[in-house]
């Protein structure tokens, strides 16, 4: 087959040639291009790509094969004359991109598809490797627009503004930053480490705080370097939702004295270890301690970390006296710790209300001297007699049948060892602790009688400001079956040893005084009153009662010996589930009473009578 070259090149202005790669000058305006039909624009590709006419395929190489195309660089020189007046224009707004406009050097396309191309080449402008210049003006423009406070312009030399602006503002304006100095040092590729020196002004207390942190430098989406944001620029433990916040930590230990200026420690007073906490943080400000304020990471969660930096300390305040009574609180300790493993007892003052002693076996846990919630059992036939006894109908010298069972609300009640008295009176029904005699005064009295006479004349129920967390009682009005076993203190009854210590400190007193372990003087509380007093005449018929209780009834085993002013009260409570009933024993001793209770243990003059018995006996 016989080879066909082209022909040389043609001259199109005059006779010059026109050199491959040149762009020809553009004909005069009158001399319109001439363009076979069916040919469109094309450009020579760069030395080294294939030459391929338009419209038609050919072999790579020596060009073999391949028909000289007439006037192809006629069209060539026009359309490259046309283009080449638009690079003009192109150089001189955006200074490059012009030869991306003729021809796309990897894939020899004609102009026709130029848009790609102009593409591509932004993106690789935009994804270019930083420099090492690029990074580091980056960070420390950054890091001197932050540390001048121009969280503006810092905020601004990062990817992300508005998170920024008001993390970097916040550094300032809520953890107190007076100054702030920050020094960038060697980057290492695009990260760069830099380290924090703030000065803080909290409280009125200055304090400094130097740590290490890093940032990265990164483009935005135009290409410009910029911060990429990150909580961990801030502080470098910092994680996404996290934040630092200015958290106020508690007053510094109060001392925590005894009524007699004796200090209260653990140590010395297990039982009083909650008590103590509780005095502590809340009245470190009462008497004049302050709380401190301490840099803290918060998560997204709320839930705060480890203190960072300690902004201010707080200053304790003066020792706090408390009413417990050192000698008692011993006496009450040991008590527990002999009925064990599950006891506890409160002791008190019933003419003022003052709480002398607080203890519990173990001594570590809940707080169940002050705050439990037991059945009170027969303690709480002092509430059902004072209120049987103030409707007239009843005195403890007139007879109160003791039957063996009673019926009621549709239920059978009985007393512990299905015993009975034989022609009782009502203060004989009360020392020998007959359920059925009590249960009977539910014919005569309202349904809501009790759970009034508990409210309003024994305060059970009111809101006590007693100086640390404890429960004042429970006893809602009920009918039938309910109401009777509410008159021997089972069914929805609920108290506490404090609270049951202050049924025996209103009768002993004959009127309410709330319980308290804070004199109301060192922060002015106001101490709950009861709506209604005792009246004294059942006042005294109930103490005559529990007179007898002590020195012939189910508390006199307990009671023995013990000389003055005295009254008592057993209680035993069955409580489902639960093996034995709660051991309950409630007494006075002229100007002291105390509870106590032992749950899961037995009758009430054997396991907690010997507790209350203890404590009235180191009264003296």
């Amino acid at each position: 087959m016989s080879e066909h070259r082209p022909k040389p090149p043609q001259s199109n202005d005059g006779g010059r040639p026109t050199l491959p790669g040149a762009l020809p000058a553009p004909p005069p305006p009158s001399t319109p291009p001439s363009i076979p039909p069916g040919s469109g624009p094309y450009v020579a590709p760069p030395d080294g790509v294939p030459h391929t006419a338009p419209g038609r395929r050919g072999r790579q190489g020596s060009g073999r094969h391949q028909r000289p195309r007439p006037n192809v660089l006629t069209q060539r020189g026009v359309k490259g004359a046309l283009i080449g007046g638009a690079c003009a224009v192109m150089v001189g707004a955006a200074g490059y991109g012009c030869y991306a406009l003729l021809q796309d050097p990897s894939a020899g396309k004609p102009v026709g598809h130029t848009t790609p191309t102009l593409k591509r080449l932004t993106t690789r402008k935009a994804i270019a490797a930083l420099s090492a210049t690029e990074v580091s003006h980056t960070a420390s423009d950054f890091l001197a627009a932050w540390s001048s406070g121009d969280t503006a312009k810092a905020a601004g030399l990062t990817d992300d503004a508005k998170h920024s602006a008001d993390q970097l503002a916040a550094f300032r304006t809520r953890l107190h930053a007076t100054s702030l100095t920050l020094t960038d040092q060697s980057a290492k590729g695009t990260t760069v480490p830099f380290s924090v020196s703030a000065r803080f002004s909290a409280d009125g207390q200055q304090s400094n705080w130097s740590y290490r942190s890093t940032l990265a430098v990164t483009r935005d989406t135009s290409g410009r370097p910029v911060v990429k944001w990150a909580p961990s620029v801030l502080y470098p433990t910092l994680g996404d939702g996290d934040k630092l916040v200015a958290d106020h930590s508690a007053a510094p230990a109060l001392t925590i004295l005894d009524r007699n200026g004796n200090a209260l420690t653990t140590a010395k007073y297990p039982s009083l270890d909650s008590v103590i906490s509780q005095l502590q943080t809340a009245y470190g400000t009462a008497t004049g301690g302050s709380t401190g304020t301490e840099i803290r990471v918060e998560g997204a969660d709320g839930k705060l970390g480890p203190v960072l930096h300690q902004l201010s300390q707080g200053r304790a305040g003066k020792p706090l006296t408390t009413t417990i009574d050192g000698h008692l609180q011993a006496a009450a300790e040991q008590a527990v710790k002999s009925k064990g493993p599950d006891a506890a007892t409160v002791v008190m003052q019933p003419s003022t209300g003052a709480i002398l002693a607080v203890a519990n076996q173990p001594a570590s846990g809940p707080d169940k001297a002050l705050s439990g919630t037991y059945a009170p059992g027969s303690t709480f036939k002092l509430i059902t007699a004072s209120t049987a006894l103030e409707t007239g109908k009843v005195s403890p010298d007139k007879p109160l049948d003791c039957p063996k069972n009673y019926q009621y609300g549709g239920a059978s009640f009985h007393n512990v060892d299905n015993f009975s008295l034989q022609n009782a009176k009502m203060a004989q029904d009360f020392a020998q602790s007959c359920n059925t005699a009590f249960i009977s005064t539910a014919t005569f009295m309202p349904d809501d009688a009790v759970a009034n006479e508990a409210h309003d004349v024994f305060g059970i129920g009111l809101n006590w400001s007693v100086g640390v967390p404890a429960y004042s009682g429970s006893v809602p009005a009920a009918s039938g079956a309910m109401k009777a076993m509410s008159y021997i203190g089972q069914g929805n009854d609920l108290m506490s040893p404090l609270a049951m210590a202050s049924v025996a400190s209103t009768v002993k007193a004959a009127g309410f005084h709330q319980p308290f372990i804070v004199p109301p003087s060192v922060d002015g509380r106001t101490l709950a009153q009861a709506p209604r007093q005792l009246s004294g005449s059942v006042a005294e018929q109930v103490r005559s009662m529990m007179r007898l209780t002590a020195q012939s009834g189910t508390a006199a085993p307990a009671m023995a010996g013990l000389s003055g002013d005295i009254g008592a009260k057993t209680g035993t409570a069955e409580v489902d589930g639960q093996s034995k009933p709660n051991s309950w024993f409630v007494a006075y001793r002229d100007d002291v009473a105390a509870a106590a209770t032992v749950p899961n243990s037995g009758e009430g003059y054997k396991f907690a009578g010997p507790i209350v018995a203890a404590i009235l006996k180191a009264a003296n």
